[in-house]
């Protein structure tokens, strides 16, 4: 590699440079990709070059390949589309086109590339690199080169970042761009929504994935879609009766609207294409419905970046750079990917590999195997999915003896996600013969109103009435602080009155501190409390310890990025003004940390590192050298972020005002409090998907903890085999224990925690949070990115 051998003639001595190419189509998060690598590869000693127009900046070379300062990226954070272009090039895909790129590469002294895009983009790279000694090879015996030219460039390393709206790449949970896309599709479906309720009318709404059915997968389970099409698995051979006798069932349960979603690959199970007019049709023909036809087109693919394809793009950028670095001529080039929540590498081509077998399973009619080669999210979401879009499912109906009243509970604040959750679970208990029981407003609400007249707090929820709950922010059955331990007693007295046989609780820091206390009072209130619970966490703080993801997190994170976008324009307006913003969060930085990231702040102030008068110091010498470097410049505005908690003396409004007094007239300071904004709104994409498998998970870890706790013998006989040292009192324990539980996103899967554990070895009680917090790397990737002097040092990817 040249940064190891040493550059010769004309680059001696010169920074390693390393290039950066969007190619294929353009997906919302790649101009943050981009930012992330050219601040990056800077902030490791190395210059950064922007390839414009994808491949064939590489093909023409001169001014299409540009080398990038740091202020070059400011403010593409925010920003749809990608700024250095992408284009489609015939020449790259064969050997002349290829000697081109490798020239041109040479010439500009670039020996590293990171890619963002599909898979056939990243093919392409791929086949460069393997190319590529043959190919300057070739160049020196044709006498477009020397050797002393090439000497430094003899191997090319190249690392892939996923840029796609459609997320057909395998071995990645998602795409750059995937989410984005996905709250465009649902903003136009919530939309039409009210019309079609409005007329009773049905919708056929054509999304796009050709070879790819998870925008329609997700915009159905987001939408809760009467029907969807997707290309890998295909309705049955009598899909047209299928459908029309489930939305049937649907419109005589009292429905006044159908949605149907169609991805444009869809076909039937002989691959005849299904199209929204032979959907359309069927409606009005055979059912006699009003219906109409909405084509999204290339509305999905615009706009700006949704908060988590703006994190995931940066983080992934900034590995990336590190990747590159890291590799040696016999590494495999890596392609950057996410599973559950954790940031890795895998090797490209393996991925690509993955990728093209799908479509050929579908072209084989192997429709099986072409599920199982999507990644096991994709099988969990479309299960949900089939379970919880209808309640009628004979199939799945338990027997009477194994039937439960199934308890659900909103505890803490309101959080985006918390009807979904519900609605999923009301789903899945009514098909498999449960009964969800609603405890409105809490354990206060069971409490003190269970048994008023006419209605009472304990109610049981029927389909009709969650059925539109999806896309509904809040809390339907209402929500609040209250504890069990307010009235320990007539709690006891509640659940055994109404016979629950297992309990679901949805919130955040507060519904774990229930759940904490319920598990201690089963030796009191045995009959009670000796019975299966599980927290699914649904917090806008992401506070639960245990998970890295928490319901309602994703929702305001979104409100909180368009809230700082619109403040920075004010911003940046003025040319010359930092806006000192405070998020809520309770003791956790999270919000602070992942919001910053997404919108590319100056510096964020968390509790979990206080704020002190040096690190003011420090923040206000980086704006005046910053404000002087601009000198006008366009988006220019600044973002600092405060916790709510960070500090008790240095409050939002005084860090503001000993901002704007130590500026000395060269820039104005101003602060904004967006409060409960953060908390409202319309759920987003992520935590209404999320919400629905996570929900279908925990009324499944009921059941099997219910079966077990009243001597199931095959479950019984697993826990024996795990551990034959234990007695029979043990194993009973054993599953007593860990019936109280969380659903968890550890890292890269998701799992049930004991609360017995949770509480001893993963909680602190004092700041509610987690003892261990995930995303405390972040806050290098910020300052690093920002400039900051305060990063200790150089951001290692490895804290990813």
């Amino acid at each position: 590699m040249a940064a190891s051998n040493g550059l010769l003639g004309e680059f001696a001595g010169k920074k390693r440079r390393i290039g950066v190419m969007t190619s294929g189509g353009d997906a919302q998060g790649m101009n943050g990709a981009v930012r992330a690598v050219v601040r990056m590869a800077i902030a490791r000693g190395c210059e950064a070059y922007a390839i414009k127009e994808g491949y064939e900046g590489l093909v023409q070379g001169g001014d299409l390949i540009e080398q990038m300062k740091w202020g070059d990226v400011r403010g593409w954070l925010s920003e749809g589309g990608t700024f250095i272009g992408t284009a489609r090039c015939a020449a790259f895909r064969e050997r002349p086109g290829r000697l081109l790129a490798a020239k041109n590469m040479v010439l500009k002294g670039i020996d590293a590339l990171i890619i963002c895009g599909g898979d056939g983009s990243l093919t392409g790279a791929d086949i460069l690199r393997a190319e590529w000694p043959g190919l300057i090879g070739e160049l020196v015996e044709k006498g477009d080169l020397t050797k002393e030219q090439i000497e430094p460039f003899q191997h090319l390393n190249i690392v892939g970042l996923v840029g796609s709206i459609d997320n057909d790449m395998s071995s990645t949970d998602a795409t750059i761009g995937c989410y984005s896309s996905l709250g465009r599709i649902c903003e136009a479906v919530d939309a039409i929504d009210t019309t079609a309720v409005s007329h009773q009318r049905a919708f056929v709404i054509e999304v796009m994935g050709r070879h790819c059915g998870w925008l329609a997968l997700m915009a159905g389970i987001s939408t809760g879609a009467d029907y969807i099409f997707i290309p890998e698995q295909p309705p049955s051979e009598d899909w047209a009766a299928d459908m029309c006798d489930i939305v049937k069932k649907h419109r005589a349960m009292g429905k006044r609207k159908t949605i149907v979603i169609v991805a444009e690959g869809a076909n039937d199970r002989n691959l005849n294409k299904i199209s929204p007019n032979d959907v359309k049709d069927l409606l009005s023909d055979r059912l006699h419905l009003d219906t109409r036809i909405t084509t999204l087109g290339h509305v999905q693919r615009g706009g700006s970046a949704c908060a988590y394809d703006r994190m995931l793009s940066t983080l992934q950028g900034v590995k990336a750079v590190d990747a590159v670095l890291r590799a040696t001529p016999e590494t495999p080039t890596p392609v950057i990917v996410i599973v559950e929540n954790k940031i890795t590498t895998k090797p490209l081509m393996e991925a690509v590999k993955l990728t093209q077998e799908v479509a050929k399973a579908i072209a084989a009619k192997d429709f099986a195997r072409a599920m199982n080669l999507r990644d096991a999210e994709f099988g969990e979401y479309y299960s949900a999915y089939m379970t919880t879009t209808a309640t009628y499912h004979p199939q799945l109906l338990l027997p009477k003896e194994k039937q439960m009243n199934i308890a659900i509970v909103h505890v803490g604040a309101p959080a985006g996600g918390m009807n979904s959750a519900t609605r999923a679970a009301v789903a899945y208990c009514l098909a498999r013969g449960h009964k969800p029981i609603a405890i409105n407003n809490g354990f206060p609400g069971l409490c003190r109103h269970h048994d008023d007249k006419p209605l009472g707090s304990v109610r049981e929820l029927k389909w009709l009435e969650v059925e539109g709950w999806a896309p509904k922010g809040g809390s339907e059955i209402g929500t609040n602080r209250g504890l069990p331990s307010e009235d320990m007693a007539g709690t006891a007295f509640c659940f055994e009155k109404y016979g629950f046989d297992a309990l679901f609780i949805i919130g955040g820091f507060e519904a774990f501190t229930a759940l904490s206390e319920l598990r201690k009072a089963r030796d009191k209130y045995p009959k009670a409390f000796k019975i299966p619970m599980v927290v699914l966490p649904a917090t806008i703080s992401n506070n639960v310890p245990g998970t890295e993801f928490s319901i309602g997190s994703d929702t305001c994170l979104n409100a909180l990025i368009t809230y700082c976008d619109n403040i920075r324009q004010s911003a940046s307006a003025s040319r010359r003004r930092v806006f000192v913003v405070e998020t809520q969060g309770g003791r956790s930085g999270y919000v602070a940390t992942l919001a910053g990231l997404s919108v590319g702040a100056t510096a964020v102030y968390t509790p979990e590192e206080g704020i002190d008068l040096k690190m003011l110091v420090r923040d206000i010498e980086l704006l005046r050298n910053s404000f002087a470097t601009d000198r006008g410049q366009g988006r220019a505005g600044k973002l600092i972020l405060r916790n709510e908690h960070a500090d008790d003396v240095f409050t939002t409004q005084i860090v503001a005002d000993i901002i704007r007094k130590e500026a000395r007239g060269r820039f104005e300071s101003r602060f904004a409090v967006p409060g409960h904004v953060q908390q409202g709104g319309t759920p987003s994409p992520m935590d209404r998907v999320r919400a629905v498998r996570l929900a279908v998970k925990c009324m499944q870890f009921l059941e099997e903890s219910w079966a077990e706790l009243h001597g199931d013998p095959e479950l019984k006989r697993k826990r024996e085999d795990a551990d034959r040292s234990k007695s029979l009192d043990q194993i009973e324990d054993d599953a007593m224990r860990e019936s109280a539980a969380v659903i968890c996103i550890d890292g890269a899967s998701v799992k049930f925690k004991a609360m017995d554990y949770l509480e001893a070895e993963e909680t602190n009680w004092v700041d509610r949070r987690p003892k261990k917090e995930f995303w405390l790397g972040y806050k290098d990737v910020i300052d690093t990115l920002s400039g900051r002097p305060t990063a200790a040092s150089i951001t290692s990817a490895e804290s990813i």
